[in-house]
């Protein structure tokens, strides 16, 4: 096996375990709505539960909608990413990484959806009144993955993995 290939499989299977182990301990010992100050007047630990995608997009839409909508897009994500990572093997570590990391993100927030119909969220990040949408782990690799992507795009190509 490459090392690209263990650096992918790396990647994924340790977003998602950590990803489904925060939910599943999330949801064992905090209540729903509750929060639980980590950082005062910035971060909290909580425990909601997101029908939508991010920022609740779409969560008040009918269920018979969402739930497809949502698999359908996911899977789509899915395959176009992994097909992405099979295609580009001469990219850098970085693109590799990242994209790894968006896969991840997506496999993490499809698990959740399967067998809860929707997304765990704990993560809240707030400064006065001001509160950031709650978000996952998932959430977060996705998002550091974008930007990873994006790094990749503005600068010089590296050596491939």
């Amino acid at each position: 096996m490459s090392t690209r290939t263990q650096i992918i499989i790396a990647v994924l299977l340790g977003i998602v375990l950590l990803d489904q182990a925060t939910k599943i301990l999330v949801a064992q010992t905090i209540a729903p709505y509750e929060r639980i100050p980590v950082v005062p007047s910035f971060f909290d630990l909580t425990h909601l539960r997101n029908p939508g995608a991010a920022f609740s997009l779409f969560a008040q839409a009918p269920e018979w909608f969402r739930q497809p909508f949502f698999f359908v897009v996911t899977g789509i994500a899915i395959v176009a990413l992994s097909v992405f990572l099979h295609q580009a093997k001469e990219e850098g570590l970085l693109l590799t990484i990242a994209v790894s990391g968006v896969l991840a993100g997506a496999i993490g927030n499809l698990i959740d959806r399967i067998m809860y119909g929707e997304v765990i969220d704990f993560l809240l990040v707030y400064w006065g009144d001001y509160h950031w949408p709650a978000f996952n782990v998932a959430d977060s690799c996705i998002t550091l993955g974008v930007i990873g992507l994006l790094w990749t795009s503005f600068r010089a190509p590296s050596a491939p993995v």
